[in-house]
């Protein structure tokens, strides 16, 4: 693929921890391009890096070598609001525990990150229930977490990643808290919004359903790239 399709570029990264006086090497020179369109999945054994690089991508850690670009940005050149104002435009979370605000309802949650950015209050509630209508709550908007299954939570967690329009979702073991059956729909969705909207996934995963359904499978072990798949 050409440069112009990079959405991010590892070069040669490290991430060293201080634990006592032991260092740990959660990442080992590894480099990677993440490609716009890409439905891939970082996987490997606990401890092998994968939360880390996610991390790292999303901007809330900091490599101790080699660098990390979003869009040919150089993350760790960034001052803190810059660095701000990329994670919430250009980057969207999905987290394993969902990381809903637990007083808002599910609309609420969605547009949060669109009142951040400014977006009009016509724009906003468009985006906001075309985008919930996407992930199958049509109706449950004014629903809050608790009143919610684990994976109408997960549905809201989606909104609000992708409702920003960014340019990566970073989905750290996004099935990880739902049954079997939501874990498939949850892909499902996932999918089509990838094939329809174009939207780019980023997985970090143990699960071998994820491994199956991605068009690309990356695979470390002790921080480093064992394997990097490209999948018809």
């Amino acid at each position: 693929m050409s440069e112009d399709n990079v959405i991010v570029s590892l070069q040669s990264v490290g991430k060293v921890y201080e634990e006592g006086q032991v260092k740990v090497r959660a990442v080992d020179e590894l480099s990677l391009d993440i490609h716009k369109g890409d439905f891939a999945a970082l996987s490997g054994p606990s401890g092998s890096g994968k939360t880390t690089v996610l991390n790292l991508i999303g901007g809330l850690d900091v490599p101790s070598s080699g660098r990390v670009l979003l869009e040919g940005h150089d993350l760790a050149a960034m001052s803190r609001s810059q660095l701000s104002a990329m994670r919430r435009d250009r980057i969207g979370f999905v987290f394993q525990a969902y990381n809903l605000i637990a007083v808002m309802t599910a609309y609420e949650n969605a547009e949060f990150v669109l009142k951040l950015q400014g977006v009009p209050e016509r724009e906003c509630r468009a985006r906001v229930m075309k985008v919930l209508e996407e992930v199958g709550l049509a109706g449950l908007e004014q629903r809050r977490p608790d009143a919610m299954s684990g994976g109408q939570q997960q549905r809201v967690a989606i909104a609000r990643a992708i409702v920003t329009r960014p340019a990566i979702v970073l989905a750290d073991e996004p099935t990880a808290n739902v049954d079997s059956a939501t874990a498939e729909a949850l892909l499902d969705l996932m999918q089509t919004l990838n094939r329809d909207e174009g939207v780019t996934f980023l997985f970090s995963t143990h699960d071998p359903r994820v491994m199956r359904r991605a068009r690309r499978l990356i695979r470390l072990r002790d921080g480093a790239l064992e394997q990097d798949e490209v999948r018809a």
